[in-house]
């Protein structure tokens, strides 16, 4: 079973947030804001195979989950929710310092 992945408008801003973030925090490397959308993406793509792996969000909300994707000497972290047998929305994602998602 292969599940399609979604991503809500919320969540590519989050991405796209997270992007410019590593940009104008290391502006000497510029590649490292590719290298880690790229780790994202990667991370992301595990869920089209295996989405129930990861942990859940909140106990009594069994379809709402985290995947942790880890970069460097943090990560990421993207919430989503399975929708059904066929799709995985992507909800939100947060750098794992942040206090909580967008």
């Amino acid at each position: 079973m292969t599940f399609e992945i979604r991503f809500t408008g919320a969540a590519a801003e989050d991405l796209e947030r997270l992007y410019n973030f590593v940009l104008t925090r290391d502006t000497l490397d510029a590649s490292l804001a590719e290298r880690a959308l790229h780790a994202v993406y990667e991370g992301i793509a595990t869920l089209r195979a295996s989405p129930f792996t990861c942990r859940k969000a909140q106990p009594n909300l069994p379809f709402l989950r985290e995947l942790i994707i880890p970069f460097g000497r943090s990560g990421y972290v993207a919430l989503f929710e399975i929708d059904d047998s066929d799709t995985v929305t992507i909800l939100a994602v947060r750098h794992q310092l942040e206090d909580d998602y967008h």
